[in-house]
């Protein structure tokens, strides 16, 4: 690909395409359906971000913990001050539900809650008799499924005294104030059968009993899946509606818009691609946006990928030489087959961008699929994949044309006052024009945008997509200009200090104190996703600084300086979650950076071997996996040297030179 020099007008960007591979006969094409989340759910779900049955008059979780719930979008959705406070209040009354439902529990000792709720049932095993075990309760038996649970229980069914129950609330004064309270509990149900002595059948059943309407005999509860939520110490954390939420909704301007209702994914695919499709859809989409899953569960599937399927051929082709890849490295196919996935499908997404490109039509399909395939990569892939392709930067001059031609930049400057939703594919490439000038030694193409939008404290949705706060990543744009001044040597030593000093001084303006960084999981083990932000932006933030260190005139890694802050970054690392459901993999960059900088035997060096065999498999794959090889490598030519006396720092930008490798390490 090529395009215009940064910043100037011109022709469209065009790309020459390879010739055409021999054609095959293409097999009959089907619709695979693909179902996206529905919004018509009611607003208290929507709002507490679980899911809704969408029952009439009242759904499922609204009536089960006595809220009020609203189909009609009613006025406090459209304010966020109004939302927040909307929050506060459902919270309150789920925590008031959830005291009763205990304070019912806790005496279910007492006579007005049946006694299975507090003694186990007797089973088999306490009967000394062959009779008494094959014995079927009768219908007056509390042990019966005919047995009328709306009658004052008697203890004489029981083998145990009774003064061993609970007194009653009214017996009981710190209760006197508040009336017994409606219950809702499921009782599970064990029955064995022996014969001769020998355990043959088994059967459970779960029933359910309330106070509010008597259920009748073996009713038992329909399947509810987001009932999880639903845990005894939920309302002592405080987490459920605390500030620290996900994002709004429809916070970005996908391209695609909003989904409807139910409607349905209709993507034409080839027969023999159908397995590549499907293979991505369950196993690569879950990989590629980690963070904006957890703000803002199901977006990326709905509202970004399965659209663009949908209705960008060229995309759809990206995506299926993406799943192919995935499935070389992580079921290890080998053979022409597999190779043949590969280069087909990548070698169509070429030539749909060569056409498109050529028409000068489809400009935001054009970018979406660009995009597709550089950031994707990130996600899939092992290090020494050998198959040929085009370097990612060349892609991106491209995709930055498109930018231009689509005035996506002008977008993104707005009055500060004003709702802002950022466009979708501008923020992913801000993401890659960043960080990915860090890798070639560049200036980022839209760094004029990103300094005058940290000038005025506005957001590119760079938080809510990757985890690092906006400001954060404006500044390590303005390091990566310093970086690039100092490589073409544009700066002296004096004028290169004097800027080293100012973008540290920016970098104390976003410091936040200790306190402000726990862990991110709440004790009911939900993530906290603004807190994981948080998180990650205190290690995006020593990362920058070790960056800005390494730009100092005759600097080593051996500096005081450079071990603190080393010795920081593990700290701060040490509250981001690691494992495969982890976020190792959303900070490639600050690994690289402060692992560049680490000496054999660091507390980092450790750290990171721990996080990888905690990550398992899923450290060799994606630019993690990269990371992780082209750090080996510096260290291998970093401590050599040392070792022979020359304690100079060896760059990982000069070791992927020499390699060839053109690592996109985001």
């Amino acid at each position: 690909m090529s395009a215009q020099a940064n910043g100037q007008p011109g022709k469209p960007a065009t790309i020459v395409a390879p010739k055409s591979p021999p054609a095959k006969a293409s097999p009959p094409k089907t619709q695979t359906k693909m179902h996206r989340r529905s919004r018509s759910g009611c607003f208290t779900c929507r709002l507490r971000r679980k899911k809704c049955d969408e029952g009439k008059g009242h759904c499922k979780a609204c009536k089960h913990l006595g809220l009020k719930c609203e189909y009609k979008r009613p006025m406090w959705w459209s304010n966020n001050d109004q939302r927040k406070q909307q929050k506060e209040i459902i919270k309150n009354i789920i925590k008031r539900t959830k005291l009763s439902e205990k304070s019912a529990q806790l005496g279910s000792t007492s006579a007005e809650t049946p006694p299975e709720l507090s003694h186990s049932l007797p089973t088999s095993a306490t009967y000394s008799d062959v009779t008494a075990r094959t014995r079927a309760p009768s219908i007056e038996s509390q042990y019966s499924l005919g047995y009328d649970f709306n009658q004052p229980p008697s203890h004489e069914h029981y083998d145990y005294n009774p003064h061993v129950l609970s007194p009653s609330y009214d017996a009981n004064h710190l209760y006197q104030p508040y009336p017994p309270t409606p219950y809702e509990v499921d009782i599970k149900t064990e029955r064995q059968m022996y014969v001769n002595d020998i355990p043959t059948r088994r059967d459970s059943t779960i029933s359910t009993f309330s106070t509010y309407q008597p259920p009748p005999p073996h009713s038992t509860l329909p399947p509810f899946p987001e009932d999880d939520w639903i845990n005894d110490n939920i309302y002592d954390t405080g987490d459920m509606f605390s500030a620290d939420g996900g994002m709004d909704f429809n916070f970005f301007d996908f391209s695609h818009g909003a989904p409807q209702g139910s409607q349905q994914a209709m993507i034409q695919v080839d027969d023999c691609d159908r397995p590549l499709l499907d293979h991505f859809i369950d196993n690569v989409l879950r990989l590629i946006f980690p963070i904006l899953e957890v703000n803002q569960h199901g977006s990326a599937r709905s509202e970004v990928v399965l659209p663009a399927l949908e209705s960008n051929k060229c995309y759809l082709h990206c995506c299926l030489s993406i799943a192919a890849i995935h499935r070389k490295s992580t079921q290890g196919l080998q053979g022409e087959q597999v190779d043949s996935d590969i280069m087909r499908h990548r070698y169509a997404t070429i030539s749909e961008l060569c056409e498109a490109l050529n028409r000068d039509t489809d400009h935001l399909q054009i970018l979406e699929a660009t995009l597709g395939m550089i950031f994707f990569q990130c996600s899939v892939g092992r290090p020494d994949d050998t198959l040929p392709d085009i370097p990612w930067h060349q892609h991106f001059q491209a995709g930055a044309s498109l930018v231009r031609k689509l005035e996506l930049p002008h977008a993104m400057v707005h009055d500060h006052n004003a709702q802002l939703h950022p466009p979708f594919n501008m923020t992913l490439a801000s993401w890659i024009d960043i960080l990915g000038a860090t890798m070639i030694g560049r200036s980022p193409q839209f760094a004029h945008i990103y300094r005058e939008k940290n000038e005025s404290g506005s957001t590119s949705g760079l938080c809510e997509l990757m985890g690092c706060e906006d400001s954060m990543m404006y500044i390590i744009s303005e390091i990566a200009c310093l970086d690039a001044l100092k490589k073409e040597n544009k700066l002296n030593d004096l004028q290169l200090c004097q800027l080293i000093e100012s973008c540290g001084k920016s970098l104390d303006t976003t410091e936040v104190p200790p306190s402000n960084i726990f862990w991110p999981y709440s004790s009911t083990g939900a993530i906290r996703p603004r807190q994981l932000s948080k998180n990650m932006t205190a290690v995006f933030r020593i990362a920058a600084r070790i960056y800005l260190c390494g730009l100092v005139p005759n600097s080593s890694r051996h500096d005081s300086t450079m071990q603190d802050l080393l010795d920081r970054f593990t700290q701060s690392l040490g509250m981001v979650p690691s494992g495969p459901e982890g976020f190792d993999r959303s900070l490639v960059w600050p690994l690289l950076i402060a692992g560049s900088m680490s000496t054999p035997g660091s507390t980092f060096r450790q750290v990171l071997f721990t996080r990888i065999d905690a990550l398992g498999e899923h450290a060799e794959f994606g630019s993690f996996g990269r990371m992780v090889r082209l750090l080996q490598e510096v260290w291998h030519q970093s401590d050599e040297a040392e070792r022979v006396g020359d304690r100079q720092n060896v760059h990982w930008r000069d070791v992927m030179e020499q390699k060839g490798w053109d690592f996109l390490l985001i």
